[in-house]
């Protein structure tokens, strides 16, 4: 989705412009631009293998719902030319807190842990519907709560996967129905792999992986789609992660997407690549 360029000095005029007055170029490469202006080059990583939120397409160019979101913003800072470079999640979040990129999107849940690590901006850049991949036998299974009174057991979730902090944090709500978690070695595993083989009772995934590897004819394991489902438990905000030194772009960031998300871009966006407008949710979301 293209956002034509002349929208961008009547957007935003000396408001925009007051917070890019002696934008810094330490440590990252600038260009000139038109007159006498400077265009600072910023680089976003985004993972890779994360279709419809983040990927490489089949031309080699960074594509999926937080990508376009974040080009609709980058139209409207002019000050501003996002390159996207694309990356794995282990990479992404240690690239982002060491300077080596200036922002990451990777579907990121908030955590108090990565507070510490990143500055997140005021304004999220989408949502996420989070649920439980189950066998078949066990779509009766809805909630969280369905699921620790079942006893059933969950595939381990990396500790910094800020999947871990949701369900600690609804562990930490119901003490005497505590879901079974267990920290994982890896960041992510092929958990509809260890559902259907039984490995597990159930895993933590997002609606749109499920639906790219089992909804989709071409999906690895759409073979499976009469014998897995998805019971989403959650619709939780996402976020960009911002260095700890790029607070001005932070900023730049926040007005240019309250603006994107006021022409509804977000949600035109939240039906291309996830079939439903996730916004229509936006009051039933707690975290």
């Amino acid at each position: 989705m293209k956002l034509i360029k002349s929208l961008q000095v009547a957007a935003f005029g000396t408001a925009i412009a007051a917070l890019l007055i002696g934008c810094s170029s330490k440590g990252n490469e600038r260009v000139e631009a038109e007159g006498d202006k400077d265009v600072r080059k910023v680089k976003v990583a985004y993972v890779q293998s994360s279709k419809p939120v983040t990927y490489t397409d089949e031309n080699g160019n960074a594509a999926g719902y937080d990508v376009e979101v974040l080009k609709a913003v980058d139209e409207l800072l002019p000050q501003y030319e996002f390159d996207f470079v694309g990356t794995s999640d282990d990479d992404l979040l240690v690239g982002v807190e060491q300077g080596k990129y200036q922002l990451g999107v990777k579907n990121a849940f908030w955590t108090e842990e990565r507070t510490a690590k990143f500055i997140y901006p005021k304004e999220f850049v989408g949502l996420s519907s989070t649920g439980l991949v189950l066998k078949k036998e066990n779509e009766a299974v809805k909630t969280l709560e369905d699921f620790a009174s079942a006893d059933f057991s969950l595939a381990p979730i990396a500790a910094n996967n800020a999947q871990y902090t949701v369900i600690a944090e609804h562990n930490e709500a119901h003490p005497d129905n505590p879901v079974n978690l267990k920290a994982g070695d890896t960041f992510s595993i092929d958990v509809v792999q260890w559902v259907n083989e039984g490995r597990v009772d159930g895993a933590v995934i997002i609606e749109a992986s499920f639906n790219r590897q089992v909804t989709a004819e071409d999906g690895p394991y759409h073979h499976l789609k009469d014998d897995v489902v998805y019971n989403e438990f959650a619709v939780i905000k996402t976020w960009p992660l911002f260095n700890k030194k790029e607070q001005e772009l932070a900023d730049a960031f926040d007005i240019a997407l309250k603006q994107v998300k006021e022409q509804k871009i977000p949600n035109d966006l939240s039906k291309e690549f996830y079939g439903r407008d996730l916004f229509e949710l936006l009051d039933t979301v707690e975290r």
